[in-house]
């Protein structure tokens, strides 16, 4: 009755085409018991009449993925399957199961191909430890429910998804399953929306009812505003409408920018007219009898509605006007025995016909609880019935209040009868993870918990707080749902003690550092038990950790094992001795762990790791592969003893593993990565790139395989493809130095020197520690003549790595272009000790005595690099120009060899062989052939060097000048041709 406009609008929207629709969200609000329940009921009744596809959402939905399951279910209901999110959920739920069950994590060395990778050691319960520091899908940390954002530090939540990703890496078969636990909506929402899309095509409208939206409107705000009005997550049909019903309006901070979209219908408590309509309809049409209900109701929807259903013919039989509501509602009903079971059913949270006749003792108890499943006051969806809340609050109040023993023996029988169902369920075999994996489990004991506390809170009390702490184990939407009922039941019994926990424990999962200062809430005033303190030390030691607070972790872990040495307290010690660098320490409780359980794979994998750690590589092996014997189908054990492997340079044991473990999980992206890195270390390059091709087209996003795929295709040359690679990973990792110094080592090698120092310059300020990017970006200084600033950069280098043979040669060359021969020979000689059979090293040393005038000496050197490579057109070249400085005519005969060596054979493309080309140059020159040196610089210039070689053959060219006599009149034309193409390769 009433509600005719809200119900036209809705209808008239339905009548219009989707095109042309201007109305898609409907807002129904206003206070408790006016019926916004009831009319969305009617409103779906209506969209079903249009053949409209719908579905409704309460707060039972915790989550913004439960209420798309819940979407799902329905759906199916009706005859449309969203399959492929249906597949996708249920790799999510396996997913995340396997996240909580899994193996320590892995963390390997980076190479210089960029085989790096870290990942964190599996915590006691690494979802708790996710979603309770972040608040991930659950929490909306994900793109979603926004609420709680702005409580976390965003430098703090981009470190923390860092580790988050680090940890599920280790855990996870592939990066898109870590990206699928990390942020489900992510994937989820994308396939859901798809799935919608195809339902859509075959309705002329789909409609979502979202009910109780002041309850799960803080947890579904961000999504659904998202979906509605973004095309974040893809594009949403236009024949979808959506009609949200809740006591408040909608937040602005959320729906802002948006609420000219909304059509507002606000309810208030019935008009008069209304509230006789009703009665009338009733067949309550006494004047006296009226006013009473009216009266008495407050015009209250819900409750002119219940006092109207016994349909009192006399002021007598509504009963007397001063009395209580909820006495009203109760005396039309004649039968005691409905009387009673009405008051009683108020007592659980959810109804079904067992819990009913555990509450009611009633032979027809079927008959009966369809009777009590039709009043106005019970709210019923998918076979779960509950009281409307004005209602049960009411008849919850009276019925504590008349009877307190009552009431205590009531709500104990229902905790014993769901502690039965507990016992029945325990009776069968418990998940690998234990029985608070088990939905139907968890739902039992909550309702227990909720009946425990009604029953003596007292009593009760410190039982509840011990189960948040496995509650916090399983994961933040199991905690979450814990505190609610908390703060439900300290409502219910009007217990302020009880309601004071919930409300403290819901506004610290609401800040910035959720799982800690909920944990420690409960561990300074929970009055927990040794075990508890001791979970309850573990989970926050936990929590610690994941913010690098490892000193803070040790404590934590310490008192832990104080309380009880189980492997978890050992393990979680380990593991943040490890993270401080005290692996003596960390390798003693992993020693012990392994000691009282030696058949724990954990044990292994995370004494496997710090031996990794410590450079300690057979231990290491030795671990793993007892790890492998107890788990042998573990792709990541397989995958961290390939790493170690590969850390050894033992590259054909750590493909066989690479490859087995594809082979147990080709849709792994990490997996075929690693085995790319592994083909690019042993130089085969064509099938590094196949498998980082593969990789990637599993996982489009992964900055770490882009970056190895980058610089494999650097290394073959194919510098365009190289820079879109690493530019990529760039964009997806910009605080990682590896991307970045492959970038700019590639722009260097392409002459592109400014852009090298730029990208060489950010990745030394985030990895200061790299040789190798010091290293690089020495070269690059000395290229561009700033021999200063690149000699301060190999010293550096060297100083964190004196047995580079590469950065001692480099600054060997930059020290003789600097005219500091001796010093270049000091650090040639080096090169050569420490890399005898290097080709480089011996032709530097051997150029640096030609042009300090030791001819012997650099004849010496070029004879022994031509030994050990007889086919360099480079050494024959340089030991031409030696022979010619001492006027020994076998020079020609080198001359030739050179020649013979740089000319490119038939068929190969002059731009693949530059250097060669500039070669050629040079021995003509040499020869003092001026015409045949300049038709080689011609060619050299019209195959499109890279600007290094352009520079490179300026250089070298002014060496000729005090070698050959005839070159001061040839060379400057050569340098101004040379000085043209190098600036307009700019």
């Amino acid at each position: 009755m009433g509600r005719q406009g809200e119900q036209a609008a809705f209808s008239e929207a339905l009548q219009q085409s989707p095109e042309d629709a201007t109305q898609f969200l409907f807002h129904i609000r206003g206070p408790a018991g006016v019926g916004k329940s009831t009319l969305m009921r009617q409103l779906e009744s209506v969209a079903r009449e249009a053949q409209a596809l719908t579905a409704y959402v309460d707060e039972s939905a915790a989550d913004v993925v439960e209420t798309m399951e819940a979407v799902s279910a329905q759906f199916a209901q009706q005859g449309v399957d969203l399959k492929g999110f249906g597949r996708l959920l249920t790799t999510y739920r396996q997913r995340r199961h396997e996240a909580a069950a899994g193996g320590a994590a892995a963390e390997g060395a980076g190479e210089a191909a960029g085989a790096g990778r870290g990942a964190e050691p599996q915590g006691p319960s690494p979802l708790s430890v996710i979603v309770s520091q972040l608040g991930l899908a659950g929490l909306g940390m994900v793109p979603g429910a926004g609420v709680f954002t702005g409580a976390v530090d965003p430098n703090q939540l981009a470190a923390g998804a860092d580790r988050v990703k680090a940890l599920l890496s280790a855990r996870l078969r592939s990066h898109e399953d870590v990206q699928l636990v990390m942020s489900p909506l992510q994937a989820l929402v994308p396939a859901f929306l798809q799935g919608l899309g195809e339902a859509a095509a075959g309705r002329p409208w789909v409609v979502l009812f979202f009910d109780t939206y002041e309850r799960t409107g803080p947890l579904l705000d961000g999504w659904l505003r998202d979906i509605l009005v973004t095309e974040r997550y893809g594009q949403l049909p236009a024949n979808v409408l959506v009609v949200l019903a809740g006591q408040p309006r909608l937040d602005a901070r959320c729906w802002g920018d948006w609420l000219d979209l909304v059509t507002d219908l606000p309810l208030d408590v019935f008009t008069d007219a209304e509230a006789r309509q009703l009665l009338a309809a009733k067949g309550i049409i006494d004047e006296k009898v009226t006013e009473v209900v009216i009266e008495l109701s407050g015009r209250l929807p819900v409750l002119v509605s219940t006092l109207a259903e016994a349909r009192p013919a006399s002021v007598a039989e509504v009963g007397d006007p001063s009395g209580t509501a909820v006495e009203r509602f109760l005396k039309w009903e004649a039968n005691p025995a409905r009387r009673a079971a009405a008051l009683a059913c108020a007592l659980p949270l959810e109804l079904d016909e067992d819990v009913y006749r555990t509450v009611v003792d009633d032979e027809e108890a079927g008959e009966q609880f369809s009777w009590l499943r039709s009043m106005p006051f019970v709210i019923d969806r998918a076979g779960r019935s509950r009281y409307h809340d004005v209602v049960r609050s009411a008849m919850l109040r009276l019925q504590r209040q008349q009877s307190p023993l009552r009431w205590q023996e009531q709500h104990t029988r229902l905790a014993d009868a769901f502690r039965q169902r507990l016992d029945r369920l325990e009776e069968g075999t418990a998940p690998d993870d234990g029985w608070w994996a088990d939905d139907r489990w968890r739902t039992y004991r909550l309702q227990e918990t909720y009946h425990r506390l009604c029953a003596d809170h007292r009593a009760a009390l410190p039982s509840a707080l011990r189960d948040l702490l496995d509650a916090h184990d399983h994961d933040i939407t199991t905690l979450r749902r814990w505190v609610r009922t908390l703060i439900q039941a300290g409502h219910d019994v009007d217990a302020g003690a009880v309601r004071k926990w919930g409300q403290e424990l819901l506004t610290a999962l609401d800040g910035p550092r959720p799982g800690i200062s909920a944990l420690t809430l409960l561990l300074s005033r929970g009055g927990l038990d040794s075990s508890g303190q001791c979970l309850g030390r573990l989970l926050r030691g936990w929590e610690h950790r994941r913010l690098d607070e490892h000193e803070q972790a040790l404590a934590d872990c310490t008192t832990a094992l104080g309380l009880d040495r189980t492997g978890r307290a050992l393990r979680g010690r380990g593991e943040s001795y490890r993270r401080l660098g005290r692996h003596a320490e960390a390798l003693a409780d992993f020693d012990q762990a392994i000691e009282r359980e030696p058949g724990i794979v954990w044990a292994f994998e995370s004494r496997g790791v710090t031996y990794h750690s410590m450079g300690r590589y057979e231990e290491a092996l030795a671990d793993y592969t007892r790890a492998v014997d107890l788990d042998p189908g573990s792709v990541w054990v397989l995958g961290s003893r390939g790493l170690t492997y590969h850390s050894m340079g033992r590259y054909e044991e750590a493909l066989a593993d690479y490859t087995r473990a594809v082979d147990l999980d080709p849709g792994s992206a990490w997996t075929l990565g690693s085995r790319g890195v592994n083909y690019h270390s042993m130089g085969r390059y064509d099938e590094a790139l196949a498998d980082f091709d593969r990789a990637l087209a599993l996982d489009p996003d992964s900055a770490w395989i882009l970056a190895n795929r980058g610089a494999t295709h650097r290394l073959t040359g194919r510098y365009a493809d190289a820079l879109a690679d690493l530019t990529r990973a760039v964009d997806l990792d910009p605080d990682s130095a590896w991307p970045l110094a492959n970038r700019g080592e590639t722009h260097r090698l392409t002459g592109r020197y400014e852009e090298a120092l730029v990208d060489f310059t950010r990745a030394v300020d985030l990895d200061p520690g790299s040789a190798w990017v010091l290293g690089s970006r020495g070269q690059t200084y000395r290229a561009t003549g700033c021999y200063e600033e690149a000699l301060a950069d190999f010293d550096r280098a060297l100083a964190l790595n004196p047995e580079a043979a590469w950065i001692i040669a480099d600054r060997g060359v930059t020290r003789r272009l600097a005219g500091r021969y001796d010093d270049a020979l000091a650090d040639f000689d080096r090169a050569v000790e420490l890399t005898p059979d290097s080709l480089g090293p011996l032709v530097n040393r051997g150029v640096t005595h030609r042009v300090a005038g030791r001819y012997e000496e650099a004849r010496a050197d070029l004879d022994r690099a031509l030994a050990i490579d007889g086919s360099s057109g480079w050494a024959h070249y340089e030991k031409a120009v030696v022979l010619y400085a001492v006027d020994d005519p076998e020079y020609e005969a080198y001359c030739a060899r050179a020649i013979e060596r740089c000319t490119p054979a038939p068929g190969h493309s002059t731009a693949d062989t530059a250097s060669d080309v500039g070669n050629l140059v040079l021995v003509h020159c040499l020869m003092s052939d001026w015409a045949t040196a300049e038709g080689h610089l011609a060619a050299f210039v019209g195959c499109g060097p890279e600007r290094g070689q352009l520079r490179e053959l300026l250089v070298v060219l002014e060496t000729l000048r005090s070698v050959v006599p005839s070159a001061e009149g040839h060379l400057p034309s050569f340098r101004r041709r040379l000085q043209t193409a190098l600036d307009a390769s700019r």
